[in-house]
């Protein structure tokens, strides 16, 4: 009886321990989405509809951003085509890091295809400064499987408890707002404060200060030369450009 609980033990802590880790990786951002999700379902009551379609569209859409922009565009009746089109365009940022990030993940099957889904900036943040870590670590042993097992439970359990806090706050929020008056005012601080949250863990992670600035450097730019409508994918799209470039340039002098 003591050898089978003492044999079972270890594969229950195996289990057990990304529960732990991504939780404790997640914290961040339950504190930014909670609140954030609240706001969303607060302004979605407040344009009358019942708190269960914050809840669906926290688990169907779950895109913080395309959230808020659907309900005003709601509430200017707009057509079915033109929310489609603008939450494309909006959300098409996916498009470069989900490529970056796509080889990097380790789930297979349908635990694959929900971190696809699931994919925030948030998500994207936390799991590529946990593929760091693991990278730092790792060596080209027998464990590698066991780790890339690990790693794969850990960006799965990562993305659902994201989109979780995400879906209880939106519930949360709708379900007040329909019995509360509440002042959103000072809410839509919580979103880039979690973002500064979310670069100083990268930094931590990579030890590297040239991409942040190459980020900081386009968006500043992008900012002035361009309206704040399309300045977003424009300075994704040149950081993305030069690191690209300087990666190859490392590349050819061999640099690491």
């Amino acid at each position: 009886m003591t050898t089978q609980s003492q044999s079972r033990m270890p594969s229950l802590q195996a289990k057990t321990a990304p529960i732990t880790s991504s939780f404790k990786a997640t914290l961040p951002v339950l504190f930014g989405y909670i609140p954030m999700g609240m706001a969303f379902g607060l302004l979605l009551s407040d344009q009358g509809y019942a708190w269960y379609w914050a809840t669906i569209m926290g688990v169907a859409i779950f895109a913080g951003a395309a959230q808020f922009m659907a309900i005003g565009l709601l509430a200017a009746n707009a057509g079915l085509f033109e929310v489609a089109m603008t939450t494309l365009l909006l959300n098409s940022r996916h498009i470069f890091y989900g490529l970056s990030l796509i080889h990097h993940v380790q789930a297979r099957g349908w635990r694959k295809l929900y971190i696809i889904f699931g994919l925030t900036d948030e998500t994207y943040s936390l799991l590529t400064a946990h593929h760091a870590t693991q990278s730092q670590r790792s060596r080209p042993t027998k464990e590698s499987s066991d780790l890339a097992l690990s790693e794969g439970r850990f960006q799965f359990i990562v993305t659902a408890l994201n989109q979780s806090y995400w879906v209880f706050g939106c519930t949360i929020g709708a379900i007040l707002g329909g019995a509360i008056t509440f002042d959103t005012t000072g809410l839509d601080f919580t979103l880039p404060a979690l973002f500064m949250v979310l670069v100083i863990e990268q930094y931590k992670a990579t030890q590297k200060l040239f991409p942040f600035l190459i980020a900081l450097i386009c968006a500043v730019a992008s900012l002035a030369l361009f309206d704040s409508d399309s300045m977003l994918l424009i300075s994704i799209s040149m950081t993305l450009a030069l690191l690209l470039g300087k990666h190859r340039l490392d590349t050819r002098l061999g640099v690491k």
